[in-house]
């Protein structure tokens, strides 16, 4: 697995892709009614201290299948705001907490960050077992302050410390799983066509 810096027209245009779509960006804080990131915007936030932006690939290939993030970066204070992660297919959703716990490393080590909050909202089932199985710790609830098709749900406040953080180890996938990955993934893209890759944004 290698995660990627998004300096590459092809990549940003990629990411861009992805986020633009409603199943992705209804979990993130771009507000009721609001534009997802455009190119321009995720080309602004990559050159800011404020965010770190990551493209990560499965273990077999440099094929770009997520998006990790961290932003609201405070050197002064050694935290950032908000972690988030989008899904670009959704046959490696396996790969999702080994990506961000990779950025998390680098925040925790490379930033010297001492402490990293994460919300999400309380229906995404499957981000908060990915910040689960990071060890992030519950610390809060805001009720009815995120809206998805004209709804109000509540959002879990999470963060994890520099002294909790523990990377999870890369693990070699077997020739025959990559195989079976490959397969599955070439089926629901071919069924879903170029222009509409599969994603699914798991926190903010």
């Amino acid at each position: 697995m290698k995660l990627l810096r998004l300096d590459d027209p092809a990549l940003l245009e990629l990411a861009a892709n992805w986020l633009r779509r409603e199943e992705n960006y209804k979990w993130l804080d771009f507000g009721e009614g609001a534009h997802p990131l455009s190119v321009i915007s995720l080309k602004i936030m990559t050159q800011r201290d404020l965010h770190v932006l990551r493209l990560f690939t499965p273990d077999d290939s440099d094929l770009p299948i997520g998006i990790v993030a961290l932003s609201d970066i405070r050197r002064q204070s050694k935290t950032a705001g908000s972690l988030w992660m989008v899904l670009g297919r959704k046959c490696y959703a396996g790969s999702v907490a080994r990506a961000v716990s990779k950025l998390l490393t680098f925040g925790f080590g490379e930033l010297g960050l001492e402490a990293v909050s994460a919300w999400t909202v309380e229906s995404n089932v499957a981000a908060r077992r990915v910040l689960e199985q990071l060890k992030f710790r519950y610390v809060g609830w805001l009720r009815r302050r995120h809206w998805i098709g004209g709804r109000p749900h509540d959002r879990l406040l999470y963060d994890l410390l520099a002294t909790e953080h523990r990377e999870i180890p890369d693990v070699p996938v077997p020739r025959a799983a990559r195989g079976f990955i490959r397969a599955v993934c070439a089926s629901r893209d071919s069924n879903a066509g170029p222009s509409a890759p599969e994603a699914d944004a798991l926190s903010s």
